[in-house]
């Protein structure tokens, strides 16, 4: 008899060793293993006062979005921040715990090195069903860096400030993790550069007008995730390294395949060899096609998983039948259809994917990005449900 998934789990049992077993092995698993790697702070909000009972801590990320530099460098020193960044992350650790997680992901370092990096953030109307009123995006056009003066002047070292910090919290609240379970870690490299350092404009025209100083940036985004990669890979609470760096868009890579290898994917190969030195899998989250790029990611960086997935170019199951015996695959029911799908229509496009994708192995079930605020609750419902009836 199928029965409804229901939240918070009344038995959660995390087991990371079997989850990467599970996922890591290819032969046909014993269950389906779900795969998050975030969850939006709206959604998290509904979980644990509306799922959990429980009074929610507000992320410390949003103090330094933006923020003068010594503002924020004062911030990030300060008890209560500390202390509210502490509250914060077990409140993830029981986040992922309680909705059955064998991990819980922490992107720490992304959001406050993007808090150095950032104060040129675009805002609009955030027009989501759970809204956080303004919704925010790098601009288009120029980063802080437009010179070789601005790149002299940026406060590199401050960066080392972060690492260390977050050296400490993982530390820290490692405590905090139930038997069993592990935390996943995320930083950004390429996307940081395009975003924010040298902005959309600055990159594309840089790398014709003034090659050597994106190059010089690209470096020394690399340097600092490589240092923070292979600072948390010898930790022994961190389960995974999942890398966060979105390469292309719905046709194509953004930059070409001859600029990635020469460029961006020698940088990887370093973080997937830190990772692997340590043994912890190095898995790869990049939105856009990578169908050009799937054999370099496999065969030369060797990433041992992909996420993130859309059906309309790049669906999870095509990807299962290219690669899916080599590598492990995360996610993958498509954004548009898991909001949009009728609630049977819905059913039956999940259980297609459970049918392919649990044939033999390497395969962890989520969403095809993310548990986004505009993601109804109840959809996010439907999709564990499934996967809760297929372990029956």
């Amino acid at each position: 008899m199928k029965t409804k998934f229901k939240v918070p789990v009344s038995k959660p049992n995390p087991d990371f060793k079997g989850f990467m077993k599970g996922v890591s092995t290819a032969k046909k698993a014993s269950k389906v293993y779900p795969f998050e790697h975030f969850f939006d702070e709206e959604i998290k909000k509904v979980l644990v006062e509306d799922y959990f009972r429980g009074s929610f801590v507000p992320a410390p990320h949003g103090l330094l979005m933006g923020n003068d530099l010594k503002e924020l460098l004062k911030i990030f020193n300060s008890i209560d921040f500390k202390n509210q960044a502490e509250d914060y992350y077990k409140q993830s650790i029981n986040l992922f715990y309680r909705l059955g997680y064998d991990f819980a992901v922490f992107n720490d370092f992304i959001f406050s090195y993007w808090g150095l990096l950032n104060n040129q953030m675009s805002l609009a109307k955030d027009t989501a069903l759970l809204s956080r009123g303004d919704r925010s995006w790098a601009q288009e056009g120029y980063g802080r860096i437009k010179s070789w003066k601005d790149f002299y002047d940026y406060p590199w070292k401050e960066v080392e400030h972060v690492i260390n910090m977050s050296e400490h919290l993982l530390s820290h609240l490692s405590k905090y993790l139930p038997d069993g379970m592990k935390i996943g870690v995320m930083a950004v490299m390429f996307e940081n550069a395009l975003e924010f350092l040298l902005g959309f404009n600055g990159f594309f025209l840089g790398v014709y007008d003034h090659p050597d100083l994106v190059k010089a940036v690209l470096e020394k985004l690399g340097e600092s995730v490589l240092k923070y990669y292979n600072m948390v890979s010898q930790m022994d609470c961190v389960g995974f390294i999942i890398h966060g760096d979105d390469l292309g868009y719905k046709s194509s890579t953004m930059m070409s395949v001859e600029y990635l290898e020469a460029n961006i994917f020698p940088w990887f190969k370093k973080f997937s060899l830190v990772a692997h030195k340590y043994g912890k899998p190095f898995w790869l989250h990049s939105c856009g096609k990578k169908d050009a790029i799937m054999e370099t990611l496999i065969n030369d960086i060797k990433i041992d998983g992909i996420h993130s997935f859309q059906d309309n170019f790049y669906s999870i199951t095509d990807y299962k039948q290219k690669y899916g015996d080599r590598i492990t695959l995360l996610g993958g029911v498509d954004m548009d259809k898991l909001i949009r799908l009728e609630e049977n229509e819905l059913r039956k496009y999940l259980r297609n994917i459970l049918e392919v994708c649990m044939k033999n192995g390497r395969y962890a079930f989520g969403t095809g990005n993310t548990v986004c605020n505009y993601l109804p609750l109840e959809r996010y419902m439907i999709m564990r449900e499934e996967e809760f009836n297929w372990n029956l």
